[in-house]
């Protein structure tokens, strides 16, 4: 399977993430710490991988983000793609 990179990125997500968790007060250990709480064993290594683009993010997994940062789904993806 190839694994497509546009602007050098695995996810489209990342940024959002990193930005919704500073705004919520987060570390990105607090984030895993809670993610993990909901039953999802993601840890903060995981977390900053998200972030940087350098990991995939499954379906599920946004799921877990939203719940965890408390927002809709719409608000974890960029503006423009």
């Amino acid at each position: 399977m190839k694994i497509y990179r546009p602007n050098g990125r695995c996810n489209i997500v990342g940024e959002r993430v990193r930005l919704l968790r500073k705004h919520a007060g987060l570390s990105q250990e607090e984030l895993a710490a809670k993610i993990q709480l909901e039953g999802l064993d993601l840890t903060q290594k995981a977390v900053s991988r998200i972030e940087t683009g350098s990991r995939i993010v499954s379906d599920y997994e946004l799921l877990y983000l939203c719940r965890a940062l408390n927002v809709p789904l719409w608000e974890l993806l960029p503006d423009q793609i």
